[in-house]
Protein backbone atom coordinates (compact mmCIF):
# COMPACT_ATOMS: atom_id res chain seq x y z
CA UNK A 1 0.00 0.00 0.00
CA UNK A 2 1.38 3.50 -0.82
CA UNK A 3 0.17 6.84 1.06
CA UNK A 4 -0.10 9.10 -2.32
CA UNK A 5 -2.00 11.87 -0.42
CA UNK A 6 0.48 14.56 -1.02
CA UNK A 7 1.70 13.75 -4.75
CA UNK A 8 -2.54 14.50 -5.22
CA UNK A 9 -2.68 17.67 -3.51
CA UNK A 10 0.20 19.12 -5.27
CA UNK A 11 -1.48 18.24 -8.54
CA UNK A 12 -3.81 20.28 -7.42
CA UNK A 13 -6.50 18.21 -6.73
CA UNK A 14 -9.01 19.97 -4.31
CA UNK A 15 -12.78 17.87 -5.10
CA UNK A 16 -14.25 14.96 -6.01
CA UNK A 17 -17.52 14.32 -7.38
CA UNK A 18 -19.11 10.69 -7.29
CA UNK A 19 -22.08 9.67 -9.30
CA UNK A 20 -23.92 6.79 -8.75
CA UNK A 21 -24.42 4.45 -12.04
CA UNK A 22 -25.13 1.38 -10.19
CA UNK A 23 -27.63 -1.02 -12.09
CA UNK A 24 -29.18 -3.78 -10.54
CA UNK A 25 -31.53 -6.89 -10.67
CA UNK A 26 -34.16 -6.16 -8.60
CA UNK A 27 -37.33 -4.26 -7.85
CA UNK A 28 -36.69 -1.51 -6.43
CA UNK A 29 -34.47 1.65 -7.75
CA UNK A 30 -31.16 1.47 -9.25
CA UNK A 31 -29.33 4.86 -10.59
CA UNK A 32 -28.50 3.35 -13.61
CA UNK A 33 -32.22 3.72 -14.64
CA UNK A 34 -32.18 6.95 -13.47
CA UNK A 35 -30.18 8.66 -15.99
CA UNK A 36 -26.73 7.91 -13.80
CA UNK A 37 -24.70 7.81 -17.40
CA UNK A 38 -26.43 11.21 -18.49
CA UNK A 39 -25.66 12.68 -15.09
CA UNK A 40 -22.04 11.33 -14.89
CA UNK A 41 -21.80 13.18 -18.22
CA UNK A 42 -23.59 16.32 -17.78
CA UNK A 43 -20.84 16.77 -15.02
CA UNK A 44 -17.98 15.97 -16.80
CA UNK A 45 -18.88 18.47 -19.51
CA UNK A 46 -19.91 20.81 -16.97
CA UNK A 47 -15.65 20.78 -15.49
CA UNK A 48 -14.69 20.22 -19.19
CA UNK A 49 -15.90 23.69 -20.00
CA UNK A 50 -14.23 25.62 -17.04
CA UNK A 51 -11.31 23.57 -17.66
CA UNK A 52 -11.28 21.43 -14.35
CA UNK A 53 -11.89 18.25 -14.96
CA UNK A 54 -9.55 15.47 -13.79
CA UNK A 55 -7.53 18.55 -12.68
CA UNK A 56 -8.76 20.01 -9.71
CA UNK A 57 -11.97 17.61 -9.84
CA UNK A 58 -11.71 14.04 -9.65
CA UNK A 59 -15.26 12.57 -11.11
CA UNK A 60 -15.90 8.72 -10.46
CA UNK A 61 -18.55 6.94 -11.28
CA UNK A 62 -19.78 4.92 -8.40
CA UNK A 63 -21.81 1.78 -7.21
CA UNK A 64 -24.76 2.41 -4.63
CA UNK A 65 -24.50 5.55 -2.58
CA UNK A 66 -27.73 4.78 -0.70
CA UNK A 67 -29.79 7.53 -1.88
CA UNK A 68 -31.56 4.88 -4.68
CA UNK A 69 -34.78 6.68 -6.29
CA UNK A 70 -36.60 6.06 -9.58
CA UNK A 71 -36.70 9.74 -10.53
CA UNK A 72 -33.21 10.42 -10.94
CA UNK A 73 -29.53 9.30 -9.44
CA UNK A 74 -27.41 9.76 -6.26
CA UNK A 75 -24.07 12.53 -6.30
CA UNK A 76 -21.93 13.19 -3.52
CA UNK A 77 -19.47 16.00 -3.18
CA UNK A 78 -16.24 15.83 -1.72
CA UNK A 79 -14.66 16.60 0.87
CA UNK A 80 -17.84 18.98 1.33
CA UNK A 81 -19.98 15.83 2.42
CA UNK A 82 -22.75 17.23 0.71
CA UNK A 83 -25.30 14.53 -0.65
CA UNK A 84 -27.52 14.73 -3.87
CA UNK A 85 -30.58 12.13 -4.70
CA UNK A 86 -32.82 12.70 -8.00
CA UNK A 87 -30.47 14.36 -9.90
CA UNK A 88 -31.14 14.48 -13.65
CA UNK A 89 -29.26 15.83 -16.04
CA UNK A 90 -31.01 19.39 -16.39
CA UNK A 91 -29.96 19.48 -12.64
CA UNK A 92 -26.26 19.85 -12.98
CA UNK A 93 -25.59 23.27 -13.62
CA UNK A 94 -27.33 24.47 -11.00
CA UNK A 95 -26.18 21.75 -8.51
CA UNK A 96 -22.20 22.63 -9.61
CA UNK A 97 -22.72 25.88 -9.58
CA UNK A 98 -23.83 26.06 -6.11
CA UNK A 99 -21.07 23.74 -4.91
CA UNK A 100 -18.17 25.22 -6.94
CA UNK A 101 -19.71 28.80 -8.19
CA UNK A 102 -19.99 29.28 -11.90
CA UNK A 103 -16.82 29.67 -13.11
CA UNK A 104 -15.40 26.70 -10.22
CA UNK A 105 -13.78 29.12 -8.55
CA UNK A 106 -14.58 28.08 -5.07
CA UNK A 107 -12.80 24.63 -5.30
CA UNK A 108 -10.65 23.30 -2.47
CA UNK A 109 -13.15 25.48 -0.42
CA UNK A 110 -15.28 24.20 2.64
CA UNK A 111 -18.74 23.54 2.24
CA UNK A 112 -20.62 26.69 3.48
CA UNK A 113 -23.60 24.76 5.44
CA UNK A 114 -25.40 28.27 5.13
CA UNK A 115 -25.41 27.64 0.99
CA UNK A 116 -28.65 26.55 0.10
CA UNK A 117 -29.07 23.59 -2.09
CA UNK A 118 -29.99 24.66 -5.96
CA UNK A 119 -33.76 24.61 -6.09
CA UNK A 120 -35.26 21.51 -8.11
Amino acid sequence: MRDRTDEVRERGFTDHVLVCTNDRDSEYAACAEAHGDEVYEAVAAWLRERDVFWSSVHVAETSCLGLCSAEGTAVAVHPRGRWYSDVVPADVPALLEAEFGPGASRLGVPADDSVAAPEP
